[in-house]
């Protein structure tokens, strides 16, 4: 709250000794540092560390006396003590985020806990209901007894030293920076920020009339109540401010003074000013060097002065001092850093560095405040006095404490036997290091032993992992645990996880627009094991697997490059908008590959950030490609898709991935015999290999990055293998070399630790040191000026170019980059593989084509960024190329931008390249052959045909066409563009949705539900079969459902079981399949509430293909109305009774919207308008229920035929 700049400068130092707890077998003294001669007449009370000072025998009236003292932790110094202004209680914080409260006169200790994890308590206020606690950078308000109820983050860079009640809901908050906070303690929200004109505010007060600042320069300003204007301005003194108060119409200051050789030196003159006149009055002189200062009136207007060194004095303000009303705290040589008066102004607080809080006051039974509220106290422990037992002896038997019965009830722990019955420990997880040097021929997979446990033994209790580079703990921390926190303020905002605030309208009033300008597509990352969002997007962003996915159709159900081709199909159609890649996530875990590699994550180890994410997206990086590669070899044809493919990875099956990724490689492993085994086999991806450090070398030497990829791609290693000419495992030097170039090359960076991400930072820092000498010796080029915009730049923000964005390539742009933008790679029979740099924009020769050499681009890098705040993320950098740019804005260029999920931005291609090692860890590298996509089809042609829509066996084995609920399309009744559609769907429950309360009560959702679709139901919606349904598809799940929402859905436990169920069973892909063709087709689906239904199938259908009523029926500003009510108003049904049944809702939507084309026939719109404010009135009368007694059939259900006996 105050600032010390002038003080002691040993306050600034603590030795790490003195901030420690007591240990239980440290002698009671204070401080090893003080002297023992000191403590005579001093009592420790062991529990509650409270010194026992003799309390005087006589107090006389007005004079201050010492009543009583206690510690909270020794040696760590009190940073700000307060007097609760609604109970008899005294609030200490200390330097240590730590903070502890006293009650009544004898200070017997109330509560004590942890308010802020390192920084220390500047300022403290107490509340009606709980108290304020501000540090640095975060505001925290608890009940007294410690329970959080709300916590406030600052932002970036804020440094706050006091806080202010403006009013009983409104607070200011002022620190050293160029602004004050208001915040609304109703909503916990910003609601103003105020410029300063002289930067830092460190101590706030107020009257009627003004606030009052007083600021680092020594100033204090006098403020506007409303609008916080400057008023008034007094310089009190040339150095600093150190404190000031206010009362009545005199305001005094005390502060340090400059002086032209010894700097700031305390200032023994005290500035008083007249506010009635707005002018200084005479200083007045003290024979102490004050710190503090308070009014204490009582009779006077008398003035407390408080030194660091423990003295105090009272004096009038404008009077003079007198040496004989000096008094002094013994704080036993320790230096005093927070004081405070109480309202009463009975009491005085005084905390000192040695962790002490002195109670001071002028009669032994003190009142804090004229009138205080009860203390409510924990309830007194009733069990009665047990023998102690003593825990050293071995043979005390614990049942000598009784355990009391209540009643007659059966215990918890009397399980029944069925329960009890024994069950083999689950076996413990593959060590990650095999599964990541596993290599894998044929069947079988080898991997060296790691040795991390013994032969053949598993611990009883399976313990964590040893903390790594991935779970950010390697962040440095100050000796005071608060100056530094590089993670909180190196990650820049665009880099960080990004989450949804979800509203009582969920995610209508969610502006992605403000993440997203672009007209490309996010992916929302509230799914489970969404962080290979990234992937995805760099999987979209190469043009032959986005063409490959897209006509690839099976039967399988769980088919990876089905769902893909899904996904990416509602990628091109968004204008911006999100999308979910939950379908493809949820057959992602299905399969069972995903699961032994450990790719699923429990959504425990998303939200605690404990994931492994760097080597987390890297092993599902090589898992991708394989099962795409896999999936997508098979042979056309129904026949080929009934089980599963034959072909393995080495096998000369052709593919798009393997011709795209697939690198030949020749394995040669050399016996020291002189057998030499040679073995081919297909490669899709390369992983970083660096060299050793010897332990002689003092430090990393200079490295080419082309080099390192070379040695990494032609592999030489000595390893154990079996020889067959030996007959036993030998010792064998395994070379690795390949025969052709790939289309695309694809790098696993492997920086899963301190000292690959130490080889990077020393490397790039050689390559900056480079750049900089060649941009010394080049001279400076004119700048050129900047092109005009074009159209597809969003609100003019950046100028575009032919090349995109255009920004200006600067020397600092190459720090932390040390990967070339541009490969030359090429494979001769005499030198073998050959990798070098080269410069960008660049072109081959005519000889150097003739020799068959290649350039590569980088086009894709995907960083881990290290965030110890929110566990960190995954995001891409992925060069655009110009077919995409072409649908989406109609320009031709390519552009470099940063994917973070729904977050979208172009960046500079210098930006893609750089990896600052403390926050940005390359994970993945993807370089493209230079115009690669010459040789590859890049058509898409729709695979999916009216087929889907005949007739198919239900998955349910007791289904029997007596209980069929739908009839099937025939030949002529095939869709056409506009036909109408009835669609309604129902769902279950697969999570719970996460929620909080916050302190006012209101709720605040975390994360939704998880919602899976049961039941999609399709009818006619015009011919003479109008209102007959075509679909009606019970969903078949393989997940757990927590919630079948049977009162709202219809669904039943065991309708979606085929072994039980009686319905329609089918799966999700094969509605999906019958949906899809129906939006491809063109027609228009009516329905009631469609957008939440559409996000939850995983549908993307362009609004002008949906007929929604809840809007069709609506007037702004109004709240939507059930189809229930609208059914029962328009078409007197009375629907909706017990249960719902999609049949029914489908076909009263279609209904509903017969009825709103004949009420706008004609254009007639205040008509309906007239209709409508006839709806709103009657549904406020009857509070929006549906009367029972007026419910009929009526002309609604004798509409529609009976659907040949449905």
């Amino acid at each position: 709250m105050m600032n010390f700049d002038g003080l002691d400068a040993g306050l600034g130092e603590y030795p790490p000794g003195r901030h420690g707890a007591l240990d239980a077998g440290m002698e009671p003294t204070l401080d090893p540092h003080l002297n023992p001669s000191l403590l005579q007449g001093v009592e420790l009370d062991p529990g509650g560390l409270a010194v026992a000072v003799a309390v005087p025998e006589h107090l006389l009236e007005g004079m201050y006396s010492e009543l009583h003292s206690a510690v909270s932790e020794v040696g760590v110094p009190v940073t700000a003590t307060h007097f609760d202004l609604q109970e008899e209680m005294l609030w200490m914080g200390n330097h240590r985020g730590h903070v502890t409260s006293f009650f009544g006169p004898t200070m017997g200790r109330y509560s004590s806990f942890q308010a802020h994890a390192s920084d220390d308590i500047r300022h403290i206020q107490s509340l009606e209901t709980g108290v304020l606690f501000l540090s640095k950078s975060n505001l925290k308000c608890n009940t007294r007894g410690g329970l959080v109820m709300f916590d406030y983050p600052m932002e970036d860079g804020a440094d706050m030293h006091s806080l202010l009640m403006a009013d009983s809901n409104t607070l200011l908050m002022g620190g050293l920076q160029n602004y004050v906070l208001e915040v609304d303690l109703n909503t916990v929200q910003e609601t103003q920020k105020f410029a300063v004109e002289v930067p830092g505010v460190a101590i706030l007060r107020h009257t009627g009339r003004f606030f009052f600042c007083g600021h680092t320069s020594g100033k204090v300003t006098l403020r506007d109540l409303r609008t916080f204007k400057t008023e008034h301005e007094f310089d009190a003194f040339s150095g600093s401010l150190s404190d000031f108060d206010v009362h009545g119409n005199l305001l005094a200051a005390c502060g340090f003074s400059s002086r032209s050789l010894s700097g700031l030196s305390c200032d023994r003159f005290l500035m008083v000013y007249d506010l009635r006149m707005m002018r200084a009055v005479t200083p007045l002189q003290v024979h102490v060097d004050p710190l503090f200062l308070r009014f204490i009136p009582t009779y006077t207007s008398r003035l407390a002065i408080i030194s660091q060194t423990g003295q105090y004095q009272f004096c009038e303000p404008t009077g003079l001092a007198n040496v004989a009303d000096i008094f002094h705290v013994n704080t036993v040589g320790q230096l005093l850093m927070s004081f405070d008066v109480s309202s009463s102004k009975q009491a005085m607080a005084f905390g000192d560095s040695g962790g002490c809080v002195h109670l001071w006051s002028d009669a032994p039974d003190v009142s804090y405040n004229d009138y205080s509220r009860e203390t409510e106290f924990a309830l007194p422990c009733l069990v009665d006095t047990l023998p102690q037992l003593d825990w050293n002896h071995d043979l005390v038997p614990l049942s000598l404490i009784p355990t009391p019965l209540t009643s007659a009830e059966q215990l918890l722990s009397d399980w029944p036997a069925a329960l009890a019955t024994p069950r083999p420990r689950r076996a413990p997880p593959c060590d990650p290091e095999i599964l990541r040097t596993i290599k894998t021929v044929g069947f079988i997979g080898y991997a060296a032993n790691p040795r991390t446990r013994p032969r053949n033994q598993v611990p009883y209790k399976l313990k964590e992992a040893e903390p790594d580079y991935d779970n950010y703990n390697q962040v440095p921390e100050s000796p005071l645990g608060r100056d530094e926190e590089p993670h909180l303020y190196m990650v820049p905002k665009k880099y960080r996880k990004v989450t949804i605030k979800y509203s009582k309208l969920g995610l209508e009033d969610f502006d992605f627009k403000h993440y997203n300008r672009t007209l490309f597509a996010g992916l929302e990352p509230h799914i489970p094991n969404a962080y290979c969002n990234c992937m995805i997007q760099v999987l979209y962003f190469l043009e032959p697997i986005r063409c490959l996915v897209q006509n690839h159709l099976c039967q399988k159900e769980f088919c990876l490059a089905c769902e893909l081709g899904f996904l990416f199909h509602m990628l091109d159609l968004s204008r911006g908008d999100p999308c979910q890649a939950s379908n493809f996530l949820r057959a992602f875990r299905t399969i069972p590959e995903a699961s032994a590699l450990g790719l699923i994550l429990a959504d425990s180890d998303e939200q605690t950030g404990k994931a492994r994410l760097g080597r987390l997206i890297q092993s599902w990086n090589r898992f991708i490609l394989t099962q795409l590669h896999q999936e997508t070899q098979e042979q056309e044809g129904p026949q080929a898709y009934r089980g599963t493919s034959s072909s393995s990875l080495g096998s000369a099956g052709e593919s798009v991935i393997g011709k795209l990724f697939g690198c030949e490689v020749e394995n040669s492993s050399l016996c020291r015999c002189g057998k030499e085994t040679v073995r081919s086999s297909l490669t899709l991806l390369f992983t970083m290999h660096y060299p050793e450090q010897n332990s002689q070398d003092k430090g990393i030497k200079e490295q080419d990055f082309a080099e390192i990829l070379k040695r990494s791609i032609c592999l030489e290693q000595n390893t154990q293998a079996w020889c067959e000419n030996c007959e036993k495992y030998q010792p064998t030097v395994q070379t690795r070399n390949i025969r052709c170039l790939p289309d695309v090359l694809v790098i696993n960076c492997e920086v899963n630790g301190t000292k690959e991400a130490e080889f990077w930072r020393v490397q790039s820092e050689y390559a900056f040191g480079k750049a900089v000498k060649k941009a010394a010796k080049e001279p400076v080029k004119p700048k050129e000026p900047p092109p005009m915009p074009t159209e597809w730049c969003l609100d003019g923000e950046e100028a575009c170019s032919a090349g995109g964005f255009a920004f200006d390539t600067r020397v600092e742009d190459l720090r932390h980059v040390w990967i070339p933008l541009t490969l030359k790679m090429s494979i001769s029979k005499s030198r073998g593989l050959d990798v070098s740099s080269w410069a960008e924009g660049e072109e081959l020769s005519a000889a150097e084509e003739a020799e068959g050499a290649s350039l590569y681009d980088l086009v894709v890098t995907v960083p881990h960024v290290l965030d110890a705040r929110t566990g960190g993320n995954l995001v891409a950098h992925i060069k655009v190329e110009e077919t995409y740019h072409q649908r989406k804005e109609g320009v031709t260029h390519q552009q470099w931008y940063l994917f973070n999920d729904f977050l979208i931005e172009p960046i500079d291609k210098h930006e893609s390249a750089q990896f600052d090692a403390s926050w940005k860890v390359p994970a993945i590298l993807y370089y493209a052959k230079r115009n690669y996509h010459a040789k590859y089809d890049l058509r898409i042609k729709n695979p999916i045909d009216a087929s889907v829509l005949l007739t198919e066996a239900s998955l349910a084995r007791k289904q029997r066409k007596s209980h069929a609920t739908f009839v099937p399309l025939m030949v002529s009744e095939m869709p056409q563009p506009g036909d109408l559609v009835g669609l309604d769907a129902e769902f279950v429950t697969l999570n719970q949705e996460e929620a909080e309360l916050r302190s006012d009560g209101t709720k605040s959702t975390i994360k939704p539900s998880q919602m899976s679709v049961a039941r999609i139901t399709c009818v006619r919606g015009q011919g003479p079969n109008e209102g007959v349904p075509f679909i009606d598809d019970y969903i078949s799940t393989q997940e757990q459902v927590v919630d079948y929402l049977t009162q709202y859905s219809g669904i039943k436990p065991g309708d979606l079981d085929a072994k039980i169920s009686s319905k329609h069973l089918t799966t999700l892909k094969s509605t999906y399949l019958k949906l899809r063709f129906l939006i491809d087709t063109g027609v228009r689906f009516v329905g009631h509430g469609l957008q939440k239904d559409f996000r939850v199938i995983n549908l993307l259908v362009l609004k002008d293909q949906v007929v929604d009523t809840v809007y069709h029926f609506h007037l702004p500003r109004k709240r939507m109305i059930s189809l229930r009510f609208l059914a029962w108003y328009f078409l007197d049904l009375n629907i909706q009774g017990e249960t719902h049944d999609s049949i029914e809702d489908a076909r009263s939507a279609l209904q509903l919207y017969r009825k709103y084309l004949e009420l706008s026939g004609g254009g007639r719109n205040d008509d309906v308008r007239k209709v409508l404010k006839g709806l709103y009135e009657k549904g406020r009368q009857l509070d929006w229920k549906v009367p029972d007694s007026d419910a009929g059939d009526g002309q609604g259900a004798a509409g529609f035929p009976s659907a040949m006996g449905l």
